[in-house]
């Protein structure tokens, strides 16, 4: 059965980005041992892709003319018009992401649906009942301010620890499952 997982990485004060949307401080640990070994066992995983629109223009401006995840569908919500690359398989929407679980859940088949973020976005999906997994990388850096996690009104219902690990010796990755009913 196909989950929403929400796959990242944050500060160990809690922050997916600088208050600038910078992730500097994330992409100095790109080559630390056991990161890219993650990162595609996670996306052997993954069927379909959402994203918001800050992180969709995020990713056309650090890799333009080419777009990271050619095989895979992916859903980008925002209130702003853009276009999508040549070949990519993208779907601009707005509104409530309770319309368009159906539709996400189809486009990833028998696999799972990636929350790429922002925090903003997922939070939507908590709220909505529809987050089901929250896979974090905790990465020893403390960046003070910035976009928060998982925005969210507390406090919620306790998560379940599903696995851990350390990665390289640096950074901590917690897969924690959502209780049902916890919005």
């Amino acid at each position: 059965m196909s989950t929403f997982q929400y796959y990242v990485a944050c500060t160990i004060d809690g922050f997916i980005a600088s208050p600038d949307d910078d992730l500097g401080w994330l992409l100095q640990f790109d080559r630390v041992e056991g990161v890219n070994q993650g990162i595609e066992s996670f996306m052997a995983g993954v069927g379909c892709i959402v994203m918001g629109g800050d992180t969709y223009r995020w990713l056309m401006e650090h890799e333009p003319g080419q777009w990271p995840y050619p095989d895979t569908p992916c859903w980008v919500f925002t209130h702003h018009e853009y276009s999508a690359p040549a070949g990519a398989d993208i779907t601009f929407v707005r509104g409530d992401v309770r319309e368009f679980a159906p539709d996400l859940l189809k486009d990833a088949g028998d696999k799972n649906v990636w929350l790429v973020g922002g925090g903003d976005l997922v939070a939507q999906f908590a709220n909505a009942g529809l987050l089901d997994e929250m896979i974090v990388t905790i990465v020893p850096v403390v960046l003070g301010a910035g976009k928060r996690l998982l925005p969210l009104k507390g406090p919620t219902a306790p998560l379940e620890l599903v696995s851990h690990k350390i990665i390289g010796g640096a950074a901590a990755e917690l897969h924690y499952r959502l209780p049902k009913g916890s919005d």
